[in-house]
């Protein structure tokens, strides 16, 4: 399922430049230097990867706690039904209330994004990456949604990665040139999206129902462990 990380952040970069775009674009880049400009986009994107890593590390660990009372499979078909339901009420995530506390916190990360923009120091660029990552997406749910489903804290991490990386290659163009996907490029990329989560979203169901399909739908982890005990002499 990991593959499916990579293709959230490939499809889902469209999506992300929404509101990451302007950020990534007001990077305060040597435009004058392209070494020293590659450098600088490349710590930025490390940043965010580190935020991704980390998110994914904290719910890599919730999902071992589901793996570890034998609630994996059950989980997985959770968090498939959930993909699909947010693309066929596309409403659920804006009606989904934040708490103050929350929403103070998002303010000021907001606050010390702008704050950083305006600077040219060399952990300027890793440190935007970094607060760049805690910013809400629609699309950083439902990775995360497929990194609570792994069964330990390293996986759930690499998951979240592997996301990351999968936005890098659209964001980088739209540092150098802009906002280049206007126009029915983009419109057909974002008709794509919801198909994908709806694709991604039954992958996790088929997965939890453990219809034995090697690699597409394991065994229940229940049947494994049953065959195991009474192996054990």
């Amino acid at each position: 399922m990991l593959v499916s990380a990579i293709i959230f952040g490939l499809l889902g970069s469209f999506h992300c430049i929404g509101m990451c775009g302007p950020i990534a674009f007001m990077l305060p880049v040597d435009r004058h230097n392209s070494v020293k400009s590659f450098f600088q986009i490349i710590s930025y994107h490390l940043g965010r990867l580190f935020t991704y890593s980390l998110i994914g590390l904290l719910f890599g660990f919730l999902g071992k706690g589901f793996y570890f009372f034998g609630f994996q499979q059950q989980l997985s078909i959770i968090v498939g039904v959930l993909m699909i339901l947010t693309i066929i009420f596309p409403t659920i995530l804006q009606k989904l209330s934040v708490s103050k506390k929350i929403s103070t916190v998002i303010l000021k990360i907001k606050n010390s994004l702008g704050k950083e923009l305006k600077k040219k120091g060399n952990d300027t660029f890793f440190t935007i990456g970094f607060l760049n990552g805690f910013l809400p997406c629609g699309l950083v749910y439902m990775a995360v949604f497929g990194a609570i489903t792994t069964s330990n804290a390293f996986t759930g991490s690499l998951y979240m990665f592997l996301f990351g990386v999968g936005t890098i290659p659209l964001m980088t163009a739209f540092v150098y040139l802009g906002n280049f996907t206007k126009g029915s490029f983009r419109k057909n990329i974002q008709k794509v999206i919801p198909v994908m989560v709806v694709f991604i979203g039954a992958l996790f169901i088929v997965r939890g129902l453990g219809l034995g399909i090697p690699y597409i739908s394991p065994a229940a982890i229940v049947e494994v462990a049953a065959d195991s005990i009474s192996t054990c002499h």
